[in-house]
């Protein structure tokens, strides 16, 4: 066995073939995990991501704290409004402070709520709850 490790070649090709495989199985989990969505929302959340970027929503708001910071970040805005519809079409469709109003089809606007709804399952994210590190990224741990 120590004979298989003696040429950096073989090393390489050993390594090269544990990446493949871990990176295979690390790609192919959420291909084979369960999904509680059925296709017609997997679809609305699609649809509903596209209508986010041909509106440029990420220039001004941020999800998971990405993005811009004119407005709010929209991580958990579906679970922050109590699950109120009415609420965010309404914030959409009329615009406040810098936010202007969009025209937006009444499909789009499921969609993008489909999106957002989808987006506020995934986690939270409150990037102000977490520590700065010094070389500019943040650490997972609360402060």
């Amino acid at each position: 066995m120590l004979n298989l490790f003696a040429h950096p070649k073989r090393i390489f090709f050993v390594l090269f073939v544990c990446f493949l495989a871990f990176s295979i199985w690390i790609y192919a989990i959420p291909l084979f995990s369960p999904t509680p969505y059925s296709e017609k929302e997997l679809h609305l959340v699609a649809e509903g991501r596209l209508v986010w970027q041909k509106h440029n929503c990420h220039t001004c708001h941020q999800l998971y704290g990405l993005g811009g910071y004119l407005g709010p970040d929209l991580t958990n805005v579906y679970s922050r409004t109590a699950n109120n519809e009415a609420y965010i079409k309404g914030i959409i469709k009329s615009g406040v402070k810098q936010m202007p109003a969009f025209k937006i089809s009444d499909d789009e606007m499921k969609a993008l709520l489909h999106f957002l709804k989808n987006v506020d399952a995934t986690g939270t994210s409150n990037p102000q709850d977490y520590q700065p590190e010094i070389i500019g990224t943040f650490s997972l741990e609360k402060k």
